[in-house]
Parts: C-alpha cells; structure tokens; sequence
C-alpha cells in the first residue's frame, strides 16, 4: 500500500471530532467537497467505510472507529515533525467568557495543542466583561465573549449561544416556595436578564448558589439543589430545560464574538481552529 495523504488523514480526524464535513472545511480552509474527496480517497485506499453519512448526521462507523486513534498519532507526529526546527515558541493568549465554556474544555485544548503542537496557548477563563476589559488593555491577543449591550461589533461573530433554565430531570419545584437558582452571579449579564424576566413575570426567586463557569454553576443543578441559568449547550448529563414545564419565561440568546488583531498564519489558524470547535458545539 503506498503512503497515505496526511491532508486526508487529517480531514477525516477534524470530520471525526466536529462531526460536519462544513466546520472540517472551514477548520482547513477549504470547501466541503474537496474534503468529502479526500476522504473518499482514503476511504478506498484503505478498502474500509470510515464514516457513515446521512442528510442530517456524521458519525464514525465501527472501521472509523478503530482507525481514528492511529490517524490522530499519525497527524501529531507529522505536527510535531514539520515544528520540530522551530527554535522559538510562539505564545498566544486567549481570553474566553466562562459562561460559553462547559466540560467540553479538555477537549478543545487537546483540539488546540494537536493543531500546532509548537504553539503555546494560555488562556483565561473569565467574565465576559473582564475578558473583554484585559483584551483592550492588551494583555490578551484574542477574547471570545457574549457580546456586550451597547458595543459596536468590530470583532467576528462565531455563533449564537441559547440559555435555558437548566434542572435535574428529576427536580421537582416546593409548593410555596420561591424557585432556587445557580447563577454566576450578578456581574453576569444572562443571570441580569433571568431575574428581570422572572420578576416580570411575578415568578418570585432566590439564588442559593453562586459559582464561576457554567460547569460549576451547572452542578449545582445536576445535584438537584437549584436551576441553573446556562447555555442549553453546556448543561451537564443527566439534566434538561425545565422552563418549558415550569412555564418559565424565555432566555435571550446572545451572539459569541471572537476578537483578535493577530494576522500572522500561525495565530488566524488556531484561531480558526478553536472557532470551528465553538461552532461545532453549538450545533450539537
């Protein structure tokens, strides 16, 4: 058997992890069918079906499977091959609002690091408006927000992020007493628009739980100690949207902007690797 495409190789480990032909291409730079041949090449010479395709869904079928962990050792060790004569280590830091992040988080860093395993990213995790405050004082290269009331754009916008009041499935509300809440506490902008909503609408509240990340502060639902208001994306296993059930008010969606002045091929490459992975997430 000759030499495999590494080019290949790596479309089918972004197909695999983003599970979209589209955000595989966008991820490469490319367009969805010069990936969609790519891996039809590979898949025939191989002489195995690595993905199975419907209309609607990407997934690994059971050959993909077993291959995926040798492709993603191949693609590193090609990364770290072409980096290896890089005598100097390029930082890039990154600021990203806690209330977009879930567990998914080891995941992207891993995502991150197999992309250029030469490049040293740092990132912050915080308020949006913290993020966005040490950006324009510049001790960040790129923030990854909500975006702010009353800021003008200048920044790209990756996706729009959906909120919820997130429960244990098997929570059930006290009678007579006011609904508990997990939030990230007042300097978080969806917690302002969920109280302002329940007040209007007469729904008496209290917050028992105050955390930062919408891992911490989903916990608490998952725990059924409260409801947590997060990203409906983020909500931890073994929860779900009980607005619809409690006849709660609906949440605003905000936009994710993504900020940077860097123009250098390294760092709007890994930039658009963690955008893609953002993007994919949200469509799951």
């Amino acid at each position: 058997m000759r030499a495999l495409d590494l080019d290949a190789v790596k479309a089918f480990v972004l197909i695999a992890d983003l599970q979209s032909f589209t955000r595989a291409a966008e991820a490469l730079d490319s367009t969805q069918s010069a990936v969609s041949l790519k891996v039809r090449r590979l898949e025939t010479q191989l002489g195995r079906r690595l993905l199975e395709r419907t209309p609607r869904q990407v997934r690994l079928s059971v050959e993909g499977a077993v291959f995926l962990d040798a492709a993603r050792s191949l693609v590193g060790a090609h990364e770290r091959a072409v980096t290896s004569f890089q005598i100097e280590q390029r930082r890039l830091t990154i600021g990203i609002s806690q209330q977009i992040v879930g567990s998914e988080l080891p995941a992207l860093l891993r995502r991150m690091n197999e992309h250029d395993p030469q490049l040293l990213i740092e990132m912050r995790i915080a308020g949006s408006r913290e993020v966005m405050q040490a950006y324009e004082e510049g001790s960040l290269d790129a923030a990854m927000v909500l975006q702010q009331e009353n800021r003008s754009s200048q920044g790209e916008t990756i996706f729009t992020e959906s909120f919820a009041w997130i429960g244990a499935a098997h929570w059930q509300p006290k009678a007579g007493q006011p609904l508990p809440l997990s939030t990230q506490g007042e300097s978080c902008s969806i917690r302002t628009a969920a109280v302002r909503a329940l007040d209007q609408a007469g729904i008496p509240w209290i917050e028992v739980f105050i955390g930062k990340g919408a891992a911490v502060v989903g916990a608490a639902a998952a725990a059924g100690l409260a409801i947590a208001v997060i990203a409906r994306r983020t909500a931890p296993t073994g929860t779900i949207d009980v607005g619809p059930t409690l006849s709660l008010p609906s949440l605003p969606s905000q936009d994710v902007v993504l900020y940077s002045a860097l123009n250098d091929r390294r760092s709007r490459n890994a930039l658009r690797t963690l955008a893609t992975a953002f993007k994919s997430l949200s469509a799951a």
